[in-house]
């Protein structure tokens, strides 16, 4: 039987949680689906991953209102997919006057910005409720780094009483991921170079970085984690799970699309193949069969040599879909 397309049959809200991490971080969580982060300073506020839509980005607008009234003047883009990305206008009316951005992630809106705006639209009708109240793609005012991996180039942003380090410290989830790093908190915003306990998109990934970048982060040694998805980490163990979880992810998944590019098989037996190994292990989380033949998609083309990835289409979705979970 034919499997809903991506998450068109997943329309039950979730339960939000926004906690506080430490003096000056908060965790805006969702049950699996994506987070943001927000740090608040005694002069300004930052938040990381701006949510999919303006009408959405108001809730946790109003939550940070709950706390502080402070401008909400820096909105961070941890990559440039449409559902972490479409809600920044929302910002603008509570001081939004920079929107930051690495290299990469410019470089991918301007080369398929438009494209994964209408893609993530089908893919996620509920988190794209009140899509007719975004504006259009949302472009950065700062753009940091020259697309290189590591510190240089990267950026200090001074809210007040706390200091924010933001770089990209490798491709991995896409090649112009992001991070924000409260170093005196030990705090880590990741966007979804992490995750824990939810899929792990790969579809516009680069597999063979990804682990790492990975081992990167860890070297922060952060005591707390806010990933792409699921619960806020806190602690340095716990936060090591959640890299570990995505490193296992990333791993078995790529190594089953380099097997099966091996054998020279067929998308839909490489699908076959890989959920040998990822279902056993991942099969139980949320959004897994949404994620996988995105995922399996990339790590084929990966390991046939494909570097950039391919560009997702909505035609392209439901074709793929249509081939892989039909």
């Amino acid at each position: 039987m034919s499997k809903a397309f991506a998450s068109q049959a997943d329309l039950e809200d979730k339960k939000i949680t926004f906690e506080q991490l430490s003096p000056h971080c908060w965790a805006y969580t969702a049950e699996g689906d994506p987070n943001s982060g927000v740090i608040i300073g005694e002069k300004y506020i930052m938040v990381s991953d701006a949510t999919a839509t303006p009408a959405m980005a108001r809730d946790l607008i109003a939550q940070i209102r709950k706390i502080s009234d402070k401008p909400i003047k820096y909105v961070l883009l941890t990559h440039y997919h449409a559902v972490r990305v479409l809600g920044a206008s929302a910002y603008a009316a509570e001081g939004a006057t920079e929107v930051i951005a690495s290299r990469g992630t410019y470089e991918l809106i301007v080369e398929r910005g438009a494209q994964d705006m209408q893609s993530e639209m089908e893919r996620f009708p509920r988190l794209f409720r009140g899509a007719d109240s975004v504006p259009g793609l949302t472009w950065p005012t700062m753009v940091i780094g020259d697309g290189k991996p590591g510190r240089q180039g990267s950026l200090e942003i001074d809210l007040g009483g706390v200091k924010v380090q933001i770089w990209h410290p490798g491709a991995g989830h896409t090649r112009g991921d992001t991070i924000a790093w409260v170093e005196s908190e030990k705090v880590l915003f990741s966007g979804d170079l992490v995750e824990y306990e939810a899929g792990v998109y790969t579809g516009d990934a680069q597999l063979e970085e990804w682990p790492t970048t990975l081992e990167a982060l860890r070297d922060l040694k952060a005591e707390y984690i806010v990933p792409g998805r699921g619960e806020a980490m806190k602690g340095n163990a716990d936060v090591n799970k959640a890299l570990d979880y995505t490193k296992r992810w990333v791993t078995t998944l790529f190594q089953a699309g380099k097997e099966a590019a091996a054998a020279n098989m067929d998308l839909k037996d490489a699908m076959a193949h890989t959920r040998k190994s990822m279902d056993p292990v991942f099969g139980h989380v949320f959004i897994y069969e949404h994620c996988l033949p995105f995922d399996v998609s990339r790590a084929y083309d990966e390991a046939k040599g494909i570097k950039n990835p391919r560009i997702w289409t909505a035609e392209r979705d439901k074709e793929m879909w249509a081939a892989l979970q039909g």
